[in-house]
């Protein structure tokens, strides 16, 4: 038996020594494999192309101005493969206003295309943005803020006569710098039809009702607040307001509807507006004139589309608000429901019990609810003092 015991453990030792080789092999060839695998020969051709077809001009000034290269290569490529163009041109341009280094690399980075910008065009468009900027510093800032405003170089002679005609209607000047920053269209539509649109919303207030000294006031603050309104038809604006009207709105509630919504209702087709309204009627479960004044409560009841309305509500109810209560305050409505939550949490931190009590807590601006919740929260600290009660002394 120990014989054949012995012979049994030397077959599996010559067993095991004839497979280590193999294993020792396989691990060299693992040693010996790459750690990566190289790329795809198509991408590096594409890659390689693109490179190759690159205005290496206009790579090498670039570079000279410190500008990220690989992120213009990675999100406007196109810019780089073209024939001409005027790096150095726009650069001084940028640094005769007062940009430095680091702020013309800033803005050639996030808008490109403004190399392929004639320089003529771009020095008018310079001259017209100055013409309502304070200083050269807030001009380098807005070029910055807004590079993609400024150096839409076209329609330069209609550009120009929109800021003189806005000029002309009374706007002050950092009114139009933010409207050639933040709507930009209004100076690309033709002069004449703005002038056109202007005289509807001038004839709309006087047929509504409001007064030729006011009207000015009226028109300025309607612009600043939303100059898009300029883009709005004649046509659009005459159909809101008849609807309004056959809706029961006097001329004097619906210029507190128009004031209080900022013109957006012209944005707003009768159609849309009549949807919101019926579903809010349903919801509410009111009549014509109830829902009136639900409306001159809260406007954005117009304002707002179907689903947005019963999103907001939903809301509501799933923090224990009740409809009726949504009713006497419709105003909660202009919040989302991320920021009711958010104050209904901060509210009950306090032990204020929003569902037991009124909503006007909830509404206001961030500011205002911040001043409001000061207020409860002084009062909850604060410690009940009766003048008339006898207070014990000890002698």
């Amino acid at each position: 038996m120990v014989g054949i015991s012995q012979w049994i453990a030397g077959m599996l030792w010559k067993l095991l020594m004839r497979s280590q080789p193999c294993r020792l092999c396989s691990f060299r060839k693992m040693l010996s494999a790459p750690k990566y695998t190289p790329f795809p020969a198509s991408f590096t051709y594409t890659t390689d192309n693109q490179s190759n077809r690159e205005n290496k001009k206009t790579v090498e000034k670039l570079y000279k101005l410190s500008v990220d290269i690989r992120k213009i290569q990675r999100l406007k490529g196109w810019v780089l493969l073209e024939d001409e163009t005027y790096v150095e041109e726009i650069a001084n341009i940028l640094q005769q206003v007062g940009a430095d280094e680091t702020a013309v690399a800033r803005i050639l980075e996030h808008y490109p295309e403004a190399i392929i910008c004639s320089p003529p065009a771009v020095n008018t468009q310079r001259e017209l943005w100055q013409s309502v900027c304070k200083n050269e510093k807030e001009l380098v800032k807005l070029i910055e803020q807004f590079p993609e405003s400024f150096f839409t170089v076209k329609d330069q002679e209609n550009q120009k006569l929109n800021v003189q005609f806005f000029q002309e209607l009374g706007l002050k000047n950092v009114v139009i710098s933010r409207f050639l920053t933040a709507a930009s269209n209004i100076f690309h539509t033709p002069v004449e039809k703005n002038k056109q649109m202007i005289k509807v919303l001038q004839e709309s207030y006087l047929n509504l009702g409001g007064s030729e000294v006011n009207m000015k006031v009226w028109l300025l603050k309607l612009l600043s607040q939303n100059p898009f309104i300029l883009l709005n038809s004649s046509a659009s604006v005459k159909e809101t307001l008849e609807f309004l009207q056959e809706q029961g709105f006097t001329n004097f509630e619906i210029l507190q509807l128009l004031s209080k919504l900022k013109g957006f209702l012209f944005q707003l087709c009768p159609r849309s507006i009549q949807n919101s309204m019926s579903f809010s009627k349903n919801v509410f479960k009111c009549t014509d004139h109830d829902l009136k004044q639900l409306v001159l409560k809260c406007p954005a009841l117009l304002y707002y589309s179907v689903p947005v309305l019963e999103e907001r509500i939903q809301g509501l109810l799933k923090e224990g608000i009740s409809i009726a209560q949504i009713r006497e305050t419709p105003k909660v409505l202009e919040l989302t429901p991320q920021i009711v939550q958010y104050r209904v949490r901060k509210l009950n931190s306090l032990g204020y019990r929003i569902k037991d009590g009124y909503l006007a807590n909830l509404n206001g601006t961030k500011k205002e609810f911040e001043a409001n919740f000061g207020k409860i929260q002084a009062k909850k600290g604060r410690p009940l003092f009766n003048p008339v009660a006898p207070l014990n002394v000890e002698e």
